[in-house]
């Protein structure tokens, strides 16, 4: 587990798990926003389209409200209620 990114509006972690020397190997990003208290997690080619487009954004060197509104998008998508355990 590894936090990419933590603003106001937005906290990023990126997982990644590996299948013991396996060809399979699973993760992705959990995307929290804060603000709607929602969180969603991309795994698979939606993770890796996240991935392609911070990489692109950040070769911009992008301001916080930038890389929030990229991250936002995302967020949108999440239907998962946050709770804390």
């Amino acid at each position: 587990m590894l936090m990419l990114y933590n603003s106001d509006n937005f906290a990023v972690v990126q997982f990644e798990t590996d299948a013991g020397g396996a060809t399979l190997a699973r993760g992705g990003y959990e995307i929290v926003d804060k603000f709607a208290r929602k969180e969603i997690f991309l795994e698979g080619a939606l993770a890796e389209q996240f991935k392609a487009g911070v990489d692109a954004l950040v070769e911009q060197g992008p301001t916080e409200e930038e890389l929030d509104a990229f991250i936002g998008r995302y967020g949108a998508m999440a239907q998962q209620p946050l709770v804390l355990h």
